[in-house]
């Protein structure tokens, strides 16, 4: 009997090969159905597009732990930075109105726009905003958690410090994409999430997505979000886009993507109506910027591509021949993936809601192996090993911060000499207090308990467990008082 079951699952990856070449669709459902038991995903839905036509579309598993309501291709997911791309396309409607050019200069239609270097606040331009090459070191502390207006985030990027020049490197960044969309509101006299809704969402026929977070409340078949704590899925609460809405807050489902999936390889057109000129198209998918590996996705170690690029709103690879023009969305319990190779006229969207489920990569690749046959590796095996590694490798040096750890000191002053608030013009406010004999960390929405680590160093376990951990040191003075309150890099200053 158990040798019988050996040979079985040995065959089991021939199986499901010949099967999808005999029958792509059947063959594609079992791959992902058994990937998402491996991957632990709570729920998830796929759907593929060649030639036009929807060729397989369906979803997996629940919207929620433990309750029994299904997946299916219109349960609404956060799509996360797969909303950069409709940002990109919202501007280039605008050029081909004549109301933005890629070129100008950010401060044509913000001028009160400012960054820490006066020539980059000059010279950055619309393009800039889109390709992640403005000179700038993540700013996601500046939204994440804050009760900051989009307003507000912008206006405290002046206070940011450059991490290379303009233009000569790449680094992520939301807040230029906020700050594109505050660049779609002044020219075209809307807010951002109603030119979407009005320009994007309306003529594609996408009647169940919706440009923000809050507008999901009391609304059907929208999925939670998951996270494995102490490996136990559980579900968690959604963290909020909404203040850099344009780099990442509309939500939306499999059905309603893949009208934007085919609207995106159908060189902008609907129902045959032009939503984008040609070339305004076309840029949108020209490479703008080099991207190294280490700002790449980690799935580069398998596919191993001849280059790596970043157009507008896309990252760009070459597979098995092909251009693959791709992004992932990922907030809080909820990820997104969309793969597009226009000229095979193909595209694959998966939405999920478990945090960093990376099997989202595993299916972009087999769809795109199934539909256009080029190949038929086991991507959910591999990219299972290659993210465990990762995985590990983070373990191990949290055990490593572990073992420096000097054990047998105290702090040097009563708990309550520690309270109070410690502000810096660019980070906010960091308000410590003292609560049932231990510190108590509090900053903008995220909370946490404070537990003595060494000298006058805490760790301060966040609230949301999956949010978690920071060390906070206190600097004592020469008047023998807290002065500085120091956390991941940044100083704060007791008020």
């Amino acid at each position: 009997m158990l040798r019988r079951l050996a040979l079985a699952t040995a065959l089991l990856p021939s199986l499901l090969a010949a099967q999808a070449k005999s029958d792509p669709a059947r063959g594609f459902d079992a791959y992902a159905d058994k990937a998402v038991h491996d991957w632990r995903a709570v729920g998830l839905a796929v759907v593929v597009v060649k030639d036009g036509q929807i060729v397989f579309a369906k979803g997996y598993g629940v919207r929620e732990l433990g309750k029994p309501d299904p997946v299916d291709t219109n349960t609404r997911f956060s799509i996360g930075s797969t909303t950069k791309a409709i940002t990109a396309a919202a501007l280039g409607m605008l050029v081909d109105d004549g109301k933005v050019r890629w070129d100008d200069p950010v401060t044509k239609y913000l001028p009160g726009f400012q960054l820490y270097d006066p020539y980059v606040t000059r010279e950055i331009t619309v393009r800039d905003l889109l390709t992640h090459r403005a000179g700038l070191p993540n700013a996601d502390f500046l939204w994440y958690g804050t009760d900051y207006s989009t307003a507000e985030i912008i206006r405290r990027m002046r206070y940011v410090k450059p991490a290379y020049s303009l233009r000569s490197g790449f680094i992520y960044h939301n807040v230029m994409y906020a700050t594109a969309g505050e660049v779609v509101a002044a020219a075209s006299g809307m807010p951002w999430a109603e030119f979407v809704r009005t320009r994007i969402f309306a003529p594609l026929g996408m009647a169940g997505s919706v440009p923000l977070l809050r507008e999901t409340v009391g609304q059907p078949n929208v999925a939670s979000p998951h996270f494995i704590v102490n490996d136990t899925v559980q579900v968690i609460v959604n963290a909020s886009v909404d203040p850099v809405a344009a780099a990442g807050s509309i939500w939306s489902s499999v059905a309603d993507m893949s009208k934007w999936a085919r609207f995106m390889i159908d060189s902008g057109k609907v129902g045959g109506k032009r939503l984008l000129q040609p070339a305004t198209w076309a840029e949108l998918f020209r490479p703008q910027t080099t991207v190294n590996l280490a700002e790449f996705y980690p799935s580069v170690g398998l596919t191993k591509p001849h280059w790596t690029t970043y157009g507008l709103g896309w990252f760009q690879e070459d597979y098995a021949g092909r251009m693959l023009q791709f992004h992932t969305g990922s907030i809080d319990g909820m990820v997104a993936i969309i793969g597009l190779i226009p000229d095979e006229r193909f595209g694959v969207y998966v939405l999920a809601n478990t945090d960093h489920v990376e099997l989202r990569h595993a299916l972009m690749y087999r769809a795109i192996d199934t539909w256009l046959g080029t190949g038929t590796r086991d991507w959910s095996r591999e990219m299972l090993a290659l993210y465990g590694g990762l995985h590990a490798q983070g373990d191990s040096a949290l055990k490593k911060m572990e073992a420096a750890r000097i054990t047998g000191t105290q702090p040097s002053l009563p708990l309550d000499k520690y309270a109070g608030v410690y502000s810096d013009s660019l980070y906010g406010e960091i308000r410590i207090s003292v609560q049932n004999g231990a510190l108590r960390y509090q900053a903008g929405q995220v909370g946490g308990s404070m537990e003595h680590w060494q000298f006058d160093t805490f760790r301060v376990r966040f609230d949301h467990r999956w949010q978690g951990s920071a060390a906070a040191s206190f600097v004592i003075g020469l008047a023998g008082t807290p002065e500085r309150l120091e956390v991941q890099g940044a100083t704060f200053r007791r008020k």
